[in-house]
């Protein structure tokens, strides 16, 4: 009874070694799979205008980088309304390059705006989410043309009369 008992213990922990193996040998495979490929890192997900005038610049740049083994393909990149347009490489970017994407808000807006551009890649899986906010201040018209005299508006004469 008693070797029963250990034969069935021994084989039990036996078999829980095998699964486990198995577990440990797929995670490491996925872990392998996610390290091969392209992979975009980026310095930053957030394109800061901060305070600035109407009419101001409009461009800013996003940085990354392909960290991965495959050389990077920007699917699309698409602003969250046409007020921000990104411009992105076309080619492909190859592991260990760097590279930039162009992203235009229309300044002529006044206010504060947050938008989000989103960026499809063949890594797979879901896209980037770049968000872009700032806010747009009315611009200082310190040359505009000065306001007539009223006699001039009323022709000459006195108003009441």
């Amino acid at each position: 009874m008693k070797n029963i008992f250990l034969s069935f213990i021994l084989c039990f922990v036996c078999t829980a070694f095998v699964t486990a193996q198995g577990t440990l040998d797929a995670i490491e495979g996925e872990i392998e799979m996610q390290a091969n490929g392209p992979v975009m890192d980026f310095e930053s997900l957030e394109v800061p205008y901060g305070e600035i005038d109407q009419h101001s610049e409009p461009l800013r740049n996003l940085a990354f980088t392909n960290t991965g083994t495959e050389p990077l393909v920007i699917k699309s990149a698409r602003g969250s309304c046409g007020c921000t347009v990104p411009i992105w490489p076309k080619e492909p970017i190859m592991p260990g390059e760097e590279a930039n994407i162009e992203i235009r808000y229309a300044t002529d807006r006044i206010g504060k705006f947050s938008k989000t551009v989103t960026i499809t890649t063949n890594e797979g899986g879901d896209p980037h989410v770049v968000k872009v906010h700032g806010n747009v201040s009315k611009a200082d018209d310190t040359q505009s043309v000065p306001m007539a005299p009223a006699s001039i508006i009323t022709g000459g004469k006195k108003s009441g009369s």
